[in-house]
């Protein structure tokens, strides 16, 4: 098949998928995104998450990690909410889950039509080629932006002329020379909303994220409790934060997600604390099913609700909160004695035979 014939099939059957961009790029990246990423990890910023560290070398240029790879098929679906982002702000006593998290799970989604685009093409042409998810050392935003789909905005994540903050990305590496498309440029301008925005002052400069000071980070990558400095500005984030996401101006031109799977389900948009608070592991499971809220797990998942109802300011909630003060998990335990004291003080009596060092810590603080 012609070159450009075979350009034109690979759009159309994208978008017959579902992927409401395509674009083609280079399978390689300038320098400056291993420098960003270098300057990343010797600052320490990415926290707990030990695996952006691991073959740095491969995660700067795709060509890296698949010498072969010639061109990148960069793809993206609309997962646009219908209402405001922050609605759940002023309510206390339900808790707020990212949008990208309140339909199925994305990877799943993109992955199997990456795989069935892929499954053509390799037919097609002949050619080798590998799909990607957000699941391997690809840093898949200056690939987006190097083949026109956006640009990394002040905030780190990608911007769409046209769809605003709200886009998942795939992509397929091929050994295929494919006409690259016109790389994006950066029209953030002057504006600085998304970091103003941050409830937690996690951009020490524009274009630079410090995970350790990020809700998205800390409900969901860190694994210990949440450090006592950010805890009253979690407010009731209970998974994700998408504050420099939803201000973001470009999302005058966002459109509402077409794709029936990313639509949210009745029991995140707007859950009550009170019900999560009571969930156990089949509950949970249940709940989130197909969801990537799942990965987190219980414990980690009532950690944070555990500190959303403490920030609630509600002393009704205190007898659900203080039944998980005996619950098996350590870090639910250590939530509990935190949200217990800001909701009811006088009914923490001690820790009694705790011997957890984390628990105990919690016991220790408060009591100043």
């Amino acid at each position: 098949m012609a070159a450009a014939k075979l350009e034109g099939e690979i759009r159309d059957r994208a978008r017959a998928l579902g992927f409401d961009v395509v674009r083609f790029g280079p399978a390689r990246l300038g320098p400056e995104a291993g420098e960003r990423l270098e300057a990343f990890l010797e600052a320490g910023a990415a926290g707990d998450m030990d695996w952006l560290a691991r073959e740095p070398d491969k995660r700067s240029s795709p060509d890296r990690l698949w010498p072969e790879a010639r061109s990148a098929i960069l793809l993206g679906i609309n997962y646009g909410p219908a209402e405001d982002p922050l609605a759940l702000a002023d309510r206390p006593d339900r808790g707020i889950v990212s949008v990208y998290a309140r339909g199925d799970d994305y990877h799943d989604i993109v992955k199997q039509r990456l795989k069935t685009l892929g499954r053509w093409l390799a037919t097609e042409s002949g050619a080798p080629l590998k799909v990607f998810v957000d699941t391997a050392p690809i840093l898949e935003k200056p690939l987006a932006q190097a083949g026109g789909i956006g640009w990394q905005g002040k905030h780190t994540n990608l911007v769409s002329r046209d769809f605003g903050s709200w886009l998942f990305l795939g992509e397929i590496l091929t050994s295929l020379d494919l006409t690259p498309d016109t790389a994006e440029t950066d029209h953030c301008g002057a504006c600085t909303r998304c970091l103003e925005s941050c409830p937690t002052a996690a951009f020490p400069a524009p274009y630079r994220l410090d995970a350790r000071r990020c809700l998205s980070y800390l409900t969901i990558e860190h694994r210990g409790p949440i450090p006592y400095e950010f805890r009253e500005a979690m407010a009731n984030r209970i998974y994700g934060c998408d504050d420099c996401l939803s201000v973001c101006p470009w999302n005058k031109f966002a459109q509402t997600s077409r794709e029936i799977a990313f639509a949210p389900r009745e029991a995140l948009t707007a859950p009550r604390l009170a019900d999560l608070v009571q969930l156990d592991d089949a509950g949970f499971r249940a709940l989130f099913r197909k969801s990537p809220v799942k990965r987190l797990g219980l414990a980690r998942f009532l950690r944070n609700v555990l500190i959303a109802l403490g920030n609630s300011g509600d002393p009704d909630q205190a007898g659900r909160v203080e039944a998980r003060l005996t619950d098996p998990s350590p870090l639910v335990r250590g939530a509990a004695v935190w949200a217990l004291h800001r909701l009811a003080p006088e009914r923490l009596s001690g820790p009694g035979d705790e011997s957890d060092p984390s628990v105990l810590d919690e016991w220790a603080r408060i009591r100043g």
